[in-house]
């Protein structure tokens, strides 16, 4: 498998290249040269298989030869260690939790992933690689977790501050070993900035091989995929149209979901659900794209104003705005709205969401009063133990940690604390 730059200025790279680089010497974000759909037969019958032997038909295509099946069929079945339930919320809504792994956020599937492909592909070299991210609360803990004592791998996260919560912050400043944190004084739009300015420094990747584990890297974006064949295989009705809500930040999830469509899992329609960082739901609305500076919010993960992925998506529906519409619904909720997702979800159906769930639902409801004969999956994709302050003051119940979380809370927060480019410069050549 070859995968060329969005940017169309660089050459095209093989899968290690494009996972070991991240991004492309233009700038642009990798994409898959071919997408092959998968047979009816397997998409019909996948009941009769395992998550493990789903998960490998879904991404073999995209790794090629390059990690032997022997080896990649251990990589999946090492990523996928946990469950993946499909829960019944009320008439026609239910949610697929993604919240089951080391860190109980949806990024453990695509970090767990990356960190295997990475370490297998660079396994005979000496040379160290950097693994440079930036994030707005899970993607940190999920890859500080994935990538904890891999060989030859650093890890620099940067994160911004007091805009993550407790229990994320101590994900991504605790573990120690080959991971290190960078608290920046702004945004994760800031954040962003950074990586990317990093990336294209000769100053610096003249004397280090980075690359990052956001969902821009095709190791950590593609395996996102597997999920939405999990919830596909659980529904009991398959002839009803099935419609995913996607609480969506940087668009990964929802663009790895149009993937899976693109290869053959009869997927209706997609809901890409936003706080109030909504340049999706203003581009679907006026077929005018228009990067925002991000609001912090209560549903920390999405507080996005310029998401990576959108490019990859129009990519998938080759530029054409009418296409993209014929699949994509896309609304906006505050964080009253939200609160009071919260609070009605309890209320009815005694379930405990998040907020970035409570968002997919809002979506899944409005969608709903307009076509009603559909039933929709919104993916919850962190536990809501993440978000105690926002929560508990909401459904008045106290919510306990649980043994993933009880391991860390009580841990010293190690980070170094930013402002500017040149100090994430200096943090790099210096280590």
């Amino acid at each position: 498998m070859k995968y060329y730059s969005l940017n169309k200025k660089a050459k095209e790279v093989s899968y290690k290249d494009a996972v070991i680089k991240g991004l492309a010497e233009d700038k642009g974000l990798y994409f898959p040269e071919i997408i092959r759909k998968l047979s009816s037969d397997f998409i019909d019958n996948l009941e009769q298989y395992s998550n493990v032997e789903i998960a490998f038909e879904v991404i073999k295509q995209f790794v090629g030869d390059e990690i032997p099946e022997i080896v990649l069929k251990e990589i999946i079945k090492e990523t996928l260690s946990f469950d993946f339930p499909l829960v019944d919320i009320e008439e026609n809504i239910k949610t697929l939790e993604l919240f089951h792994g080391p860190t109980m956020a949806f990024k453990d599937v695509g970090a767990r992933f990356m960190a295997r492909c990475l370490g297998y592909l660079n396994r005979e070299s000496d040379k160290e690689v950097t693994v440079l991210v930036a994030t707005s609360g899970d993607t940190g803990g999920a890859v500080a977790s994935g990538f904890l004592g891999v060989k030859n791998v650093n890890v620099v996260i940067l994160y911004p501050s007091k805009k993550v919560s407790e229990v994320q912050e101590k994900q991504l400043t605790t573990l120690g070993q080959n991971i290190k944190a960078l608290e920046v004084k702004g945004t994760f739009d800031d954040c962003q900035a950074m990586v990317k300015k990093a990336f294209l420094d000769t100053s610096i990747t003249g004397k280090m091989q980075l690359t990052s584990a956001n969902s821009i890297n095709v190791a950590r974006w593609l395996p996102q995929m597997f999920y939405f064949f999990f919830a596909y295989k659980q529904l009991q009705d398959k002839l009803k149209n099935v419609v995913f809500s996607v609480p969506s930040g940087n668009f990964g999830n929802i663009c790895a979901g149009m993937m899976a469509k693109r290869l053959g899992l009869p997927i209706y329609h997609f809901i890409a659900s936003n706080n109030i960082n909504n340049v999706v739901t203003r581009y679907m609305q006026t077929g005018d794209y228009q990067i925002t500076p991000s609001h912090q919010t209560i549903s920390n993960a999405m507080d996005v104003g310029d998401p990576s992925n959108f490019i990859r998506i129009q990519e998938i529906y080759n530029n054409d705005f009418n296409a993209l519409k014929e699949d994509l619904h896309s609304y906006s909720f505050t964080d009253d709205e939200t609160r009071e997702a919260m609070l009605h979800i309890y209320k009815t159906s005694n379930y405990i969401a998040d907020p970035h769930g409570a968002v997919g639902y809002l979506g899944a409801k409005k969608y709903l009063k307009k076509y009603p004969n559909t039933q929709c999956v919104f993916l919850e994709t962190a536990h809501p133990v993440k978000f105690l302050d926002v929560i508990e003051p909401v459904i008045n119940k106290i919510i306990d940690y649980p043994p993933q979380i009880k391991a860390i809370i009580g841990k010293t927060k190690v980070a170094t604390s930013i402002s500017t480019y040149d100090e994430l410069k200096s943090f790099l050549l210096d280590k």
